[in-house]
């Protein structure tokens, strides 16, 4: 029985840690969007990249917007650019 109970936590950490490799990316204009995987995101592009479990303090709401983007790359004035 014990081992039973050793292989589920085994499994239950080993997704949870996929799982938590999410991140929030914003830019500068206050865009922010999930990534699943993490991006090599050139210094230039302005960006700052958060923990999965990253929220913007309530004085800030209206500094910030989620968007939704499909593929790789980052939001610039309102356009989802990809690389």
């Amino acid at each position: 029985m014990k081992i039973i109970t050793k292989c589920v936590l085994a499994a239950a950490s080993m997704v949870s840690a996929t799982t938590a490799s999410a991140e929030i990316v914003c830019n500068g204009e206050g865009d922010c969007w999930h990534v699943r995987e993490r991006h090599a995101y050139r210094p230039e592009f302005g960006l700052r990249v958060y923990s999965d479990d990253w929220r913007w303090a309530d004085a800030d709401a209206k500094r910030y917007r989620w968007r939704e983007h499909e593929g790789r790359g980052y939001w610039r004035n309102g356009i989802w650019i990809e690389f």
